[in-house]
């Protein structure tokens, strides 16, 4: 069966119109077409017309085909474009191409029609599958993968703009809802992961019909949920809007037999207190939520500036961590990244851990986001940089290997904007021998778009010093897409929420393909994270990723456990 194209002729004469679509039928085409020679009707068709390329005549009485590319371009459509013409020098076909134009073709040499739509259909496709990638990832960057709600980095960008307006107008009032359900991790643990997530989903659907259409409800992670409420009046909106999202909650839910039942904890901030910064106001409604759950949970607080307690456990926090870098208290953990062609480990992600001696061995969500607002975060980063090089650059004297072992150590987004940060990792690499090239150091898209000056300087004086760099957790923050061709990047590592829902329906697969077909035609690498399944490493394999990483290789572990990782030599 013939291919039907749609093409829109631009050509004043119908013989030669005819001759156009009897080549294309010879072809192999089955056409439909419409005819155009005025600008008034190219536009018109433009206008009510979906079409697959478009063949023009350069030189019409009322119309030419630079003034048709003219308003192709006027348009926005993505439109293959072709001359076909009588008479054209090299000269005006060269114009052409510039302004458009994808090919031009003499009219007594149409063999070359049939090759040339082919050619430029299949690039239309490849630009049409290039854009719907790019459209997915931008829209995932936005949204939560499970629930399809707004994520953080769209609340924070409507939390801006809720402030701003705050600022101009005295009588505009909104208010910051956090909720948290209460006792979520029993339904994990008892009837599985699975109906968990049917419940946040069933949730989500739920908060979202409770509320205003001007109203945003987000999905923080976990089961944590953000509601934005606009244009309220007073607090009483905000508490009778708290009290029906509670009642809407708390109704029993039907999942996969099961019966499902839940509370919610809310904490409200409202804007009249006067925030500067959508992290204030989300941190106050946190404070609240947690009040909330002290009070005995299936309940709303509105945060006031009573509620200091938890400010007082955040500022002991900030002191025994001070005490922690002045005692040496951080430990190095190991995960391994395993080259996927070969199925041996090429390197290892550094993870600190803190060893508290009191509370015994602190994970890094514990006490990383508070280092990170102190700034306490760079003498810690810095440690953690030269002691994973170190340790690596030992490793690599005592196991040989082709290529050498690599680190990976993370950036934060406090370690990126210092002016020194260059030099201190020139002078840590001459420290401990390790050789450059096998050092890769690893930010996330926030971090690039949040300080684009400062991170261009940094990125280029890595790259002149052959320091690899990778994107972490691509795709779940903000990100234009830009940066990628802007900066010396050498590899994504594709964020763990997607890779986890690999085999899962195949959900997850065609963002994972995404993301490869994206890093290949940037001639970049690509690192799955969070690897757990035999299924999972196959579809990796099949879809040519280079690295992995996850809890089917390891776990992180101290630095003996994985010395003994590497002189077990094991093959995945």
């Amino acid at each position: 069966m013939s291919p039907s194209i749609r093409v829109l002729l631009v050509e004043d004469s119908p013989d030669d119109a005819e001759m156009l679509l009897l080549e294309l039928q010879d072809g192999g085409y089955d056409p439909t077409y419409e005819r155009v020679d005025t600008a008034p009707a190219m536009r018109a068709a433009l206008t009510q017309g979906i079409w697959d390329i478009g063949i023009a005549d350069y030189v019409m009485p009322q119309f030419n085909a630079l003034a048709a590319l003219a308003l192709l371009r006027e348009s926005g459509c993505d439109l293959p474009f072709i001359i076909v013409s009588g008479a054209i020098g090299e000269e005006t076909a060269v114009a052409a191409m510039k302004a458009g134009a994808h090919d031009y073709i003499m009219k007594d040499n149409l063999t070359r029609l049939r090759p040339a739509v082919a050619r430029e259909l299949r690039k239309a496709a490849g630009r049409q599958e290039r854009k719907r990638a790019e459209a997915q990832l931008l829209h995932d960057a936005f949204h939560d993968m499970l629930t399809g709600l707004p994520n953080r980095a769209l609340l924070r960008a409507r939390l801006e703009r809720a402030i701003a307006r705050a600022k101009r107008r005295q009588d505009s009032l909104f208010a910051v809802l956090f909720l948290d359900l209460d006792h979520f991790k029993i339904v994990n643990d008892s009837l599985g992961h699975t109906i968990g997530d049917q419940q946040l989903i069933a949730i989500a659907h739920r908060l979202e019909a409770c509320l205003r259409p001007g109203d945003t409800v987000a999905r923080f992670g976990g089961d944590e949920f953000m509601i934005l409420l606009e244009d309220i009046t007073d607090t009483s909106d905000a508490i009778r809007i708290a009290q029906r999202l509670q009642e809407t909650v708390e109704r029993p839910l039907r999942l996969d037999g099961h019966d499902v039942c839940t509370s919610v904890s809310i904490g409200i901030a409202l804007s009249a207190t006067g925030y500067d910064r959508p992290e204030d106001l989300l941190r106050d409604a946190d404070i609240a939520m947690y009040r909330a759950k002290a009070l005995g949970r299936a309940r709303y607080e509105v945060f006031d500036t009573a509620m200091h307690a938890r400010a007082m456990a955040r500022l002991r926090l900030e002191t025994d961590l001070r005490r922690a870098i002045e005692q040496y208290e951080f430990r190095l953990h190991y995960q391994p990244i395993v080259s996927l062609a070969t199925g041996l480990i090429a390197g290892f992600e550094a993870l600190v851990r803190w060893q508290h001696p009191e509370r015994g061995l602190i994970p890094p969500a514990a006490f990383i986001p508070v280092a990170e607002e102190t700034g306490l975060i760079v003498p810690i980063g810095q440690w953690v940089l030269y002691e994973a090089c170190r340790q690596t650059r030992c490793w690599q004297k005592r196991y040989v290997t082709h290529p050498p072992l690599s680190i990976s150590v993370n950036l934060s987004a406090k370690q990126v904007m210092q002016p020194d940060l260059l030099t201190q990792i020139d002078h840590i690499l001459q420290q401990t021998g390790l050789d450059a090239r096998t050092l890769t150091l690893e930010i996330t898209e926030s971090i690039i778009m949040d300080n684009v000056a400062s991170t261009a300087t940094l990125l280029a004086g890595l790259k002149a010093r052959q320091v690899r760099l990778h994107i972490d957790d691509f795709g779940t923050g903000y990100s234009s897409l830009s940066y990628l061709h802007r900066f010396p990047i050498d590899a994504l590592k594709i964020d763990r929420s997607f890779v986890s829902r690999i085999g899962q329906h195949g959900e997850g697969l065609e963002i994972v393909r995404a993301i490869r077909t994206l890093a290949e035609n940037l001639e970049i690498g690509v690192t799955a994270e969070g690897v757990e399944t035999a299924e999972q490493l196959a579809q990796l394999r099949a879809l040519r990723c280079e690295y992995g990483q996850g809890y089917f290789f390891s776990k992180s572990v101290e630095g003996e456990a994985a010395e003994e990782l590497i002189r077990a030599a094991q093959r995945w």
